[in-house]
């Protein structure tokens, strides 16, 4: 762990602690010795964090000290490297922006040598492995219905071919190497039904919410498929 990233830690450490924590006990969390504890409380009074204590008695943060928790380890940052370099893999070139967008203002609040971890990240998406998808001109009003919960008016081809109109109520989008799948409550069927973008040949959204709730289609279509809940 870099030292900025266990002076963060530290500071969380204390202020989710009502009374004096010891260097012994802060040590132990942080798996460091208690010499660099007391080196860290030192530095972190000279920064002007609120520290109340000392040596021998414990440490507390004085109450109404705000700390952004804008504050990630290594593995976190991988991941969000990571994560962002899969996105912008995907074909979905809004997306793709806005993965970009939100790495640099992570970037920008983040200490300098944690700014040095993200761009020295070594974990890579293969370009190889999967052709390239075409950017869709319907994901993003397929997006759009569902954050907003409208109907959406498809023109659908299925494997044979065979095309349809349909108006649906889009809820959720997955994304597959080189393949997005749209799953929506289909007013012609009546149920459930998963559609692949590549086929659907014209997105229109209609300005009407759909009367079931997001959330309850989204946990009926967990339920049948076997999908447990995520963050």
């Amino acid at each position: 762990m870099s030292r900025t990233g266990r002076l963060f830690q530290l500071m969380d450490a204390m202020r989710g602690s009502r009374r004096p924590v010891t260097a012994a006990a802060l040590a132990e969390q942080l798996g460091v010795s208690e010499r660099t504890i007391y080196r860290d409380m030192q530095t972190l009074a000279e920064l002007g964090a609120p520290l109340q204590g000392e040596a021998g008695v414990g440490y507390l943060l004085r109450a109404g000290f705000f700390l952004p928790p804008l504050m990630f380890g290594a593995e976190e940052l991988e991941a969000l490297v990571l994560g962002a370099r899969w996105v912008k893999r995907q074909g979905d070139a809004d997306l793709s922006r806005a993965a970009s967008s939100a790495l640099a203002k992570i970037a920008t609040a983040t200490p300098k040598d944690l700014r040095d971890d993200m761009a020295e990240t070594s974990l890579w998406v293969p370009i190889g492995l999967n052709a390239e998808p075409a950017d869709d001109p319907h994901i993003r009003p397929a997006r759009e219905a569902i954050r907003r919960q409208h109907k959406l008016r498809i023109c659908y081809s299925d494997e044979r071919g065979r095309g349809s109109e349909r108006v649906v109520w889009p809820f959720a989008l997955a994304y597959f190497e080189g393949r997005r799948l749209l799953a929506a409550f289909c007013e012609m069927r009546g149920a459930l039904r998963h559609f692949r973008m590549d086929r659907i040949k014209s997105a229109d959204t209609i300005a009407e919410r759909y009367p079931t709730p997001r959330h309850a289609l989204l946990k009926t279509w967990r339920a049948e498929n076997g999908i447990g809940d995520e963050v």
